[in-house]
């Protein structure tokens, strides 16, 4: 039996009784203080072997920069918003080799493990098949690669707490290591993490090493673990990785930490999503700790609700890309409202008669009587001011207030204009065939409104327009 100073100790699984007085280890703790004493003469130091960067053995991503092979990542989310829609999506793209989430499967399709602990297995036959239909997969395409449990038919238990300390259930882990490498599992979910064991979540200590064990066991088998975990109440604030329930040993050995997020009112006003069912739809998910990959923008999905054959209507994730306010907005489109707005007195506030935004729908052909349309003319706006086309100068009007009018900032030279608009990207950016291919102000020029968006996804890609009340089938 392998004995650490931590006081973590294999526990028995045929029966007996594990528990012993604690004079009954005192030899065993005797002995380790000893190995340790005596391994202390062996230690030296290695001096670094350097070899050519091109040999180095690249990390081994599995689905995007969330998933890498003997790491662990976390997910931590509140309850309700989505954890267990978007872990079965992550299951079925990974096992049919389909991307329906656009973050890439770099090596393709892959066997995984989905170990849910609170639902039965009927629901979990509900929540696959839903995100089967709605993105057309089946068992055919898996081709075996898929593995589903519940905790109420096979529980889970990895490490309890007993009168001598913590105790890790080491049978276990050799039984997850054994089946890992017999069904020759790449990625295994485990959701939610506060089932998989009995330890208080609020000690640092006993849920540092029940995760460390955790990532000793991704180590040495190469796969990716996913652990799934329950956020504090957050009280309406946004969610970070910090914000997990519990310990925060848990994320401390994450290598990843994917927060989930609903739509926030401003997101939503910004989208041109005004019905509020609706906007509940919408999840954000971030890696709030990219520690072996650079920081990615945000991810969202939707929730969409897909009928079964069986008369149930059950959740399935669609992938989701926000509308930027740049798409088809050329600097031609710039140009037309600086005129109009040197040309006249146009006001900062949206409420005001005279506002600015009169001037770009004019030039657009937005509607502001149309929520999003509105939304996006207020986006443009914003942006031009962020980045000094337009500006904003406070005058004094006849009853001797001050009142913020937008004027013109950089100005946008015609000898900067392109010959049509088709020469002109859908960022704003000026095209490869403009007439000045080096023009003197170009920030102005670009978009970046939208909330960092990259354009309306097609329906074929699984992209749903928010102004639509029914969601898109893939």
């Amino acid at each position: 039996m392998r004995t650490e100073l931590s006081h973590v100790r294999e526990v028995p699984m045929d029966g007996t009784q594990p528990f012993a007085p604690l004079d009954a280890y005192a030899d065993e703790f005797r002995e380790a203080i000893q190995e340790a004493k005596e391994s202390a003469g062996s230690i030296s130091a290695t001096p670094f072997g350097w070899m050519d960067p091109a040999e180095i053995a690249p990390r081994r991503w599995l689905f995007g920069k969330w998933l890498l092979r003997g790491e662990i990542t976390a997910i931590v989310a509140p309850g309700g918003l989505g954890k267990s829609t978007l872990t079965t999506a992550i299951s079925l793209s990974l096992a049919s080799g389909q991307d329906f989430l656009g973050k890439g499967l770099p090596e393709g399709a892959r066997a995984t493990w989905l170990w849910n602990l609170e639902d039965d297995a009927d629901e979990l036959a509900r929540q696959v098949s839903a995100c089967g239909i709605q993105h057309g997969i089946g068992a055919a395409d898996c081709g075996g690669r898929l593995f589903v449990d519940s905790g109420l038919d096979q529980a889970l238990c990895t490490a309890v707490e007993t009168p001598t300390g913590l105790e890790i259930v080491e049978p276990i882990f050799d039984a997850l290591r054994s089946e890992i490498e017999r069904r020759k599992i790449d990625a295994l979910i485990v959701d939610p993490f506060v089932s998989s064991h009995r330890v208080s979540e609020n000690d640092n200590g006993k849920i540092d090493a029940v995760a460390k064990r955790w990532k000793r066991l991704a180590a040495d088998t190469g796969a990716a673990i996913i652990l799934v975990h329950h956020s504090k109440k957050m009280g309406g604030r946004e969610t970070r990785a910090e914000d997990s329930r519990g310990a925060v040993s848990l994320i401390n050995v994450a290598r990843s930490t994917l927060v989930l997020n609903p739509m926030t009112g401003e997101e939503a006003e910004r989208f041109g999503i005004a019905d509020r069912a609706e906007q509940r739809a919408f999840v954000r998910v971030e890696d709030d700790k990219p520690n072996r990959a650079p920081a990615e923008g945000a991810m969202w999905f939707r929730k969409v609700s897909v009928s079964l054959p069986n008369g149930d209507s059950v959740g399935a994730a669609v992938q989701w890309t926000p509308p930027n306010a740049f798409d088809g907005i050329s600097v031609r489109d710039l140009y037309e409202v600086q005129q109009r707005i040197a040309a006249g007195e146009w006001a900062e506030n949206v409420q005001a008669n005279d506002w600015a935004g009169h001037a770009v729908a004019q030039v657009i052909g937005a509607d502001l009587d149309d929520k999003a349309d509105k939304a996006r003319v207020k986006s443009l706006l914003r942006t031009w001011i962020e980045n000094g086309a337009l500006k904003v100068e406070r005058r004094p009007t006849r009853k001797g207030r001050e009142k913020p009018f937008l004027i013109v900032g950089k100005p946008v030279e015609p000898a900067d204009l392109p010959t049509s608009k088709s020469e002109v990207g859908n960022s704003g950016e000026i095209g490869a065939k403009a007439t000045s291919p080096n023009p003197p102000h170009p920030t102005p020029y670009k978009g970046g409104g939208g909330g960092g968006g990259v354009g309306r996804q097609s329906e074929a890609q699984g992209g749903v327009n928010p102004s639509q009340s029914t969601p898109e089938r893939n």
